[in-house]
């Protein structure tokens, strides 16, 4: 006769199982905060400073798109807006520290996705999708045509100043730690995000959004809150960007930048924390290797071809089908 189970064991069994789980990921992280701290030793600090800002606008992204499942073609539009505004305010406005022109950017992107949010969040699907891309093709013509961006010339020499009017960004290694200080902040921020009640209304409503509207909640209302808080972390990886690079430019706001992104997430592994970050890096190593060969003509067609590969046998992306077989064989 079978033993009746006690629900105390249970419980027991699955806290021990989430504290094994936490330590494995705690360890995961402190090795990775390791390598990230001594990169710059190794390779060069600008390159790093890239992949950094790439993988904050991947993990912008992947909030809205991994955890929420709203598909967005226009995310570049933030990315952009955040750049233009953080240019020209530091090019233009001596007295005004670097921090602060990163933080008006991203403002700018914020109030930008609530717009975008407010426009195109009660539909759904590809409708969804082609309202976002139009939008931001409007952004687009916008830089195009306003003279404070430099037209297809772009903003040039944006001077990175001094952090709080202490540290030199100009020297590269201060900079190199002022943006994986932020891209760490910004990181922690999404994953306690995912993991907290609202993230799990989040993962409802990307699941199944009529029974969470059936359980009462405001589905709208959540949705716009997530592409809001992506708008932002994408604008603020934006002003990042064109504080590293001293330079905003249009190829920000194309609409290939949209697609660039979404093929990061989905290389990296969708829904995942740590995919974005992966596929960007992953992503940028392949550019900048094509870009310096023979194949430099070919970027795109073969940045195409990883996408459909991905689609076609690697849905769940590099970390996904990482996490995939080490539950199959580790347990």
């Amino acid at each position: 006769m079978d033993q009746p189970v006690n629900p105390a064991d249970i419980h027991k069994a699955i806290v021990e199982q989430q504290k094994i789980q936490d330590r494995k990921k705690l360890m995961v992280n402190g090795v990775l905060l390791l390598l990230l701290l001594a990169a710059p030793f190794v390779m060069y600090p600008v390159f790093l400073m890239k992949i950094l800002c790439f993988a904050l606008f991947a993990v912008a992204f992947n909030l809205l798109f991994g955890f929420t499942g709203l598909l967005s073609f226009g995310h570049a539009a933030f990315l952009a807006s955040g750049g233009y505004t953080t240019g020209y305010l530091l090019s233009n406005f001596s007295g005004l520290t670097t921090e602060m022109g990163i933080i008006a950017g991203t403002a700018t992107a914020t109030l930008l996705g609530l717009a975008f949010a407010l426009l195109s969040i009660r539909r759904q699907g590809i409708y969804f999708a082609m309202v976002t891309l139009a939008l931001a093709q409007l952004v687009f013509f916008f830089f195009v045509q306003s003279e404070f961006t430099g037209g297809e010339d772009g903003m040039h020499g944006i001077p990175r100043g001094e952090l709080f009017g202490l540290i030199n960004l100009e020297d590269n290694l201060n900079m190199y730690y002022f943006v994986l200080v932020v891209f760490i902040a910004c990181y922690l921020l999404v994953q306690r995000i995912v993991s907290s009640p609202y993230g799990q209304i989040l993962k409802a409503i990307k699941q199944n959004e009529p029974r969470a509207v059936s359980l009462g909640y405001n589905v709208d209302r959540y949705k716009i809150l997530a592409f809001v808080i992506s708008a932002a972390l994408a604008g603020l990886a934006g002003s990042m960007k064109s504080v590293v690079f001293q330079l905003a430019s249009l190829n920000d706001a194309h609409w290939h930048m949209s697609g660039e992104v979404i093929l990061m997430t989905l290389v990296g592994g969708m829904g995942t924390l740590l995919g974005p970050v992966v596929g960007a890096t992953f992503v940028v190593n392949i550019e900048y290797q094509l870009s310096q060969g023979p194949l430099r003509d070919w970027v795109d067609p073969i940045l195409g071809g990883i996408f459909v590969l991905t689609v076609l046998a690697f849905r769940s992306g590099i970390v996904g089908e990482l996490q995939k077989f080490m539950r199959k064989n580790l347990g």
